[in-house]
């Protein structure tokens, strides 16, 4: 695992639009993984400039959710499909046909959850799958004591993940769906590259866990230890906690630059 402190979310978005860059020059048709919520925004911004700019080639590139709220209506602005369209396809002017993602509609949410499955593998895999982390731990939806090597299912949220989902419901947890359909730990763990991005105060305490703690289900992030190509980008409030910090920095600032992430 490599663990990358960055100035503020700004650096961060920007470091990892580089690498999703640089993997489509590599890769043009590359399947990105997704992530919703604030966190993750500066990324999508700086990539979507880099396109503008002519940085950045997405004609063929394909993107994939990490989870999708269930009982949402189809269309519902908060719905994860939502989000990502909004914030990700059309920015990065992509069509809808490079898009997948899980029926959070689906009367058989459990058929749901494996097609979508089936879906990545078909696809060749996530090449490189962005995530934030929960104040508890969690990545994706995989709520504290997940199982490690879990699938792509349905999930029960907790109230602090409802609490802190709330905002984007006009500040009413009522609205917020208790049931989400979310990519498992194993099938996170089965991308090329994972990409984790945490920032201010309020996550530190979970990124020193995930990164310095033991390898435990009661901190699902805690899974990336595992993986052969983990990144985790912290801003300097997110790396407060972090025993280790001034080691991640040596070793990031003495890393060749062709490297990259």
């Amino acid at each position: 695992m490599e663990v990358v402190i960055v100035p503020d979310s700004a650096a961060g978005g920007e470091l990892i639009a580089e690498a999703m860059a640089g993997l489509l020059r590599q890769k043009p048709d590359a399947l990105l993984g997704v992530a919703t919520g604030s966190t993750p925004l500066p990324v999508y911004e700086a990539l979507a400039a880099k396109v503008r700019a002519g940085e950045a080639d997405t004609s063929r590139a394909r993107v994939c959710q990490l989870d999708e709220y269930v009982g949402l209506p189809a269309g519902h602005p908060e719905s994860y499909r939502s989000v990502v369209l909004r914030e990700v396809v059309e920015p990065l002017g992509l069509s809808e046909d490079a898009f997948l993602g899980p029926d959070g509609t689906a009367e058989d949410v459990a058929a749901a959850c494996l097609a979508y499955d089936r879906a990545l593998a078909e696809a060749g895999g996530v090449d490189l799958q962005l995530l934030g982390i929960g104040t508890d731990g969690h990545i994706g939806f995989n709520e504290p004591c997940s199982s490690l090597a879990s699938r792509t299912r349905i999930k029960t949220l907790t109230e602090q993940t409802r609490v802190d989902n709330a905002r984007f419901f006009d500040g009413d947890i009522g609205q917020v769906p208790h049931h989400v359909i979310t990519q498992g730990i194993g099938t996170i763990l089965e991308a090329r590259h994972v990409v984790l991005l945490a920032t201010g105060e309020a996550k530190a305490d979970a990124v020193a866990l995930a990164v310095e703690g033991p390898l435990s289900a009661l901190v699902p992030a805690s899974a990336l230890q595992l993986h052969p190509h983990a990144t985790v980008v912290v801003d300097e409030a997110a790396a407060a906690s972090l025993k280790l910090a001034d080691y991640f920095r040596a070793t990031y600032a003495a890393k060749p630059s062709w490297q990259g992430i």
